[in-house]
């Protein structure tokens, strides 16, 4: 108890006294585990709305329906709940494919739906507002409705026919907006369509006016949920053509507004993190000589090595566990919006499983890990009196960096042999670059992508929300990933600054000016991010590659140019102030302090 006391106390002495490194660690960890958490849990709350809009409207297990025409129609399908497997039904009634306006002039493919004004016992839609249908009105499918902006008491036009909306609702028996089609007019392909109810006669004097195509549907309850598969299999040689929708590819089809949101944040998770462990290990870098010193005043005392160790790394598990506490609760709280982008499905979101938990907690202790471990290991390690007696690592001297430089302008050679004295340094700052610009390159892909939009014959008055929510998701990881690659960036210069203060008063009273060395400075970070610039444009095509389809358009030559710039204009932006802060320092104070 004594040994677990004195590393608590330790720890929180050390977090005191390192209020920023604590914040951008527990900041880092936070928003990779949020991330990580959303992508996983996708699924889970996908099938869970739709398993509580089942519940609460008595969805079918399947939908039987029929493009045929001809009084033969009506009897098949009726047949079908007849089988000895079917417990329950609903139909056959009507779908009506037409085209519905709103008074700001949307348009829209719909699907009108003839229904009795007393529900029946499978497939009862549930009102959200207003009442069900009537004679002369119609009922919006939620999604849809939300989609065209339209409440009860509006008007739309179906099929050239005003009609009042009555009521909003939400259904299970077809996929969520814009599929609610299921099969096309005359068995064909389905365009985006918004669903409507209307009353049996005025959905048959609707489709009678006009001479609209017409299907035939009929929704049934089985015995066994599970076994829709057996009842298709069993009524496949039926005297009419009739298609099979189960409940189970009802469900899989939600997920398809969904299909690129689970790469988009498992992804950026993984670069969220590979950013935060370039981050913290930057911090612990810089602290090097600290914890060396630190840890060999614990072993002064009679602390063993593992204590030490203990001490050193709690801090960090510490910090990635609250972080990855905190990015779980923030998961839970913004993965219903997500997961339900149309407004379709009703029901609360399931909490993250027990799997998403566990998944995000070794990622955060994973980070916590892979950048402190080195660190830790070595003054652990370290005799006790070199350890008290450390100071910063002297690089090796060597002639042919010094020939080379030479010949360069004062900002570049101090740049350079910066850059070349700490090669671990730069690479941290390559990678993090490069991280950047691979996120970059994807949020521009998508950009760049034609799509098809939802309104009449594609139009884009009603927008893709499948591109919309996509585009709106990378473009969070992105924010994110920015964030955390400015912050890593002021923390590499700064560090590089403190670690080179010495060198730097030296080349100042060698007749280097306070703006060659603020320019050298930001030099030093300036040829790595530019390698690691150069390089995140391939990288993040080729990781683009494994997820977006075979006929995605790439994004033009001049955008992806553009990023680059872009990224090192920041990066000369972000470095400047604190190499200039370090560069003001007073030459006589610097030195003084180095030989003290």
């Amino acid at each position: 108890m004594g040994s677990i006391v004195l590393v608590v106390r330790l720890v929180l002495a050390d977090v005191r006294r390192h209020k920023v490194q604590a914040a951008m660690l527990l900041l880092a960890v936070t928003v990779a585990t949020a991330t990580l958490a959303l992508g996983l849990s996708l699924r889970g709350v996908s099938d869970a709305l739709y398993e509580q809009t089942r519940a609460a409207t008595a969805g079918p297990d399947v939908v039987a329906l029929s493009p045929a025409s001809g009084p033969a129609v009506t009897p098949a399908l009726a047949s079908l709940a007849d089988d000895p497997e079917a417990v329950a039904h609903h139909g056959p009634y009507r779908i009506v494919y037409a085209d519905l306006t709103t008074r700001d002039s949307t348009s829209s493919s719909v699907v009108v739906q003839g229904f009795a004004e007393t529900p029946g016992a499978v497939n009862r839609p549930l009102v959200t507002s207003g009442r069900w249908v009537r004679s002369g009105g119609t009922v919006l499918e939620r999604g849809f409705a939300t989609a065209l902006g339209v409440g009860v008491g509006d008007r739309v036009i179906i099929a050239g026919r005003s009609y009042p909306v009555v009521g909003i609702a939400v259904t299970a028996a077809t996929s969520i907006y814009p599929w609610a089609a299921q099969i096309g007019p005359y068995g064909g392909g389905s365009d985006y369509s918004g669903l409507a109810w209307m009353t049996r006669s005025d959905a048959r004097t609707l489709a009678s006016s006009q001479d609209l195509p017409v299907t035939m549907a009929l929704d049934l309850k089985l015995r066994d949920p599970a076994a829709t598969e057996a009842f298709r299999d069993a009524h496949r040689d039926s005297t009419i053509w009739i298609n099979f929708r189960s409940w189970q590819f009802t469900a899989e089809q939600d997920m398809v507004i969904l299909k690129d949101s689970q790469p988009i944040l498992v992804v950026g998770s993984w670069l969220l993190s590979f950013l935060a462990i370039t981050g913290v290990a930057a911090l612990a870098a810089g602290r090097a000589v600290e914890q060396t010193r630190r840890a060999g005043l614990l072993k002064a005392v009679g602390a063993a090595p593992g204590l030490i160790a203990a001490v050193l790394l709690t801090e960090y598990l510490a910090l990635a566990l609250a972080g990855d506490a905190l990015g779980l609760v923030i998961a839970r709280l913004a993965v219903p919006a997500i997961a339900s982008p149309t407004a379709s499905r009703i029901g609360d979101a399931v909490g993250v499983t027990a799997a998403t938990v566990a998944a995000a907690t070794v990622l955060a202790v994973a980070v916590a890990v892979l950048s402190t471990l080195r660190p830790t290991l070595r003054a652990s390690r370290t005799a006790t009196v070199t350890a008290l007696t450390a100071t910063a690592h002297q690089p090796r001297h060597r002639p042919w960096l010094t020939a080379l430089s030479a010949l360069l302008p004062t900002p570049l050679l101090l740049g350079l042999r910066l850059t070349a004295r700490r090669p671990g340094r730069a690479v941290l700052q390559a990678c993090s670059t490069a991280t950047t610009v691979i996120a970059i390159v994807a949020l521009l892909t998508l950009y760049a992508q034609q799509e098809r939009g939802y309104g009449l014959d594609g139009s884009s008055v009603l927008p893709n929300l499948r591109g919309e929510h996509d585009r709106r998701l990378m473009l969070a990881v992105t924010i994110l990933l920015i964030a955390l690659a400015v912050v890593n960036t002021i923390t590499l210069t700064w560090t590089t600054a403190m670690e080179a203060r010495a060198n730097m008063a030296i080349a100042r009273t060698l007749g280097a000016t306070p703006g060659q060395i603020t320019a050298g400075l930001s030099t030093a970070q300036l040829l790595p991010a530019l390698a690691g610039a150069i390089i995140g444009v391939p990288l993040g095509i080729g990781l683009l590659s494994l997820f977006a389809a075979r006929n995605a358009a790439e994004p033009p030559s001049s955008w992806l140019l553009g990023a680059v710039l872009a990224t090192l204009l920041a990066t000369a932006a972000l470095t400047a102030l604190p190499a200039r802060l370090a560069a003001r320092r007073p030459v006589a104070q610097t030195l003084s302090a180095e030989t003290a």
